[in-house]
């Protein structure tokens, strides 16, 4: 099985493309304004955390996005930090995410000084299972005094944080209704997820505030970077208050009215993203077309299935997936196409089973995530590929 998944792959990749060297699993693409936008910063002298650039790309993500705010941040976890501290998330609390996450997602949670309190995952969406959820919330958890407490802790449940993973929307009706029931802020980690949609509904618009990452690996890159998203223009306020410091207004005085961060992106930076972003339709319509070629090409072999977008859902597919057979043709294939210098890599191991997380709270028994894990690969995705 395996082997003849090989020889298709080597074949699209050296034969139909002509790649004679390495295929790298999701190289970043530039064929816009890039280098002009960062020359001008460079001969204007703005390269800092000050200028347009900053200001265009928090508007263009925002509308991109659905929401009506932007906060450009330094990165996707430190924007997943901001948000949850505004809300209110502190030392002691509990925070429910996916167990199949990357670690971002849980470092975010701990710099709170909260814990994550991992849940199972959901086969159709690969991200967090709202079954799972409610049946977790409804076992441990109370309602107190309007706030959801962990019964056994006595421990606040302060927030649930969904991850779109590799680009493919979370059911989030089912999602959001538990999470209203049981007082829940929702966080999006929208990090893989800049221009997928549920619904009619863009990522990112879908919880009361979302984080989004500009790595050099995303769609969209700024070589490291992120911004926060929401409708919630009070919210956005005190994102941007937190990120610059908490500094007061004033044309020379440096006062700080609480305790905040340096987490804005730099204008340089900005400005590799608006070229990205004016790039972003075409980006988007070539990573389909990738995704089609690679269904189109699986088709027929055992044991080997494409993961497709759900019919309530419309993917980025920021990192294209195969479902193969079990964990011996999964480290089979990761072998035999790594030795051929054709990146492709396994799912992220489960948080619980990292040494960072080995001792955290987890709602049940996880079989679902791990089940993916055992089976999962992702392949050569770059937007290149399709052209």
């Amino acid at each position: 099985m395996t082997d003849t998944l090989m020889a298709r792959l080597e074949g699209f990749y050296r034969e139909e493309l002509q790649l004679t060297g390495p295929v790298p699993l999701h190289a970043p693409t530039f064929g816009g304004r890039e280098m002009a936008y960062v020359g001008e910063c460079i001969e204007t002298t703005w390269v800092s955390t000050v200028g347009a650039f900053v200001t265009q790309l928090e508007r263009a993500v925002a509308a991109v996005s659905g929401c009506l705010h932007g906060v450009a941040v330094v990165n996707g976890t430190s924007g997943l930090y901001l948000a949850l501290y505004a809300l209110g998330v502190r030392a002691g609390d509990l925070v429910l995410c996916p167990a199949l996450t990357f670690v971002g997602t849980a470092n975010a949670i701990a710099m709170t000084g909260a814990e994550p309190l991992f849940l199972d995952a959901d086969l159709d969406s690969l991200g967090v299972s709202t079954e799972r959820l409610a049946a977790f919330l409804a076992r441990e958890g109370e309602i107190r005094a309007g706030v959801c407490f962990h019964r056994a802790s006595g421990r606040r449940i302060a927030a649930v944080v969904p991850v779109h993973i590799f680009g493919h929307p979370v059911d989030f009706t089912p999602l959001a209704a538990v999470a209203d029931e049981w007082r829940l802020p929702i966080v999006e980690d929208a990090a893989e997820s800049l221009g997928s949609r549920y619904r009619d509904r863009p990522c990112g618009s879908l919880g009361r505030v979302a984080a989004l990452s500009f790595n050099g690996n995303k769609l969209v890159t700024t070589g490291g970077g992120g911004m926060l998203v929401t409708n919630d223009g009070d919210l956005a306020h005190r994102l941007k208050h937190l990120s610059t410091t908490a500094r007061v207004a004033h044309a020379w005085e440096f006062d700080h009215d609480e305790i905040g961060f340096n987490s804005r992106l730099p204008n340089l930076n900005a400005a590799l993203g608006c070229a990205q972003m004016e790039r972003l339709d075409a980006m988007l319509a070539a990573k389909r077309r990738l995704a089609e070629r690679y269904e189109r090409l699986v088709e027929g072999i055992a044991g080997v299935r494409f993961f497709r977008e759900q019919p309530w859902a419309e993917s980025n597919y920021w990192l294209n997936a195969l479902i193969l057979s079990d964990r011996a043709a999964r480290d089979r294939f990761l072998e035999q196409s790594n030795s051929r210098a054709i990146q492709s890599r396994p799912c992220w191991r489960l948080l619980p089973d990292t040494g960072a997380w080995r001792h955290a709270m987890v709602a049940d028994d996880l079989s679902t995530a791990r089940w993916i894990v055992d089976r999962l690969v992702n392949i050569p995705s770059s937007p290149s590929l399709a052209s």
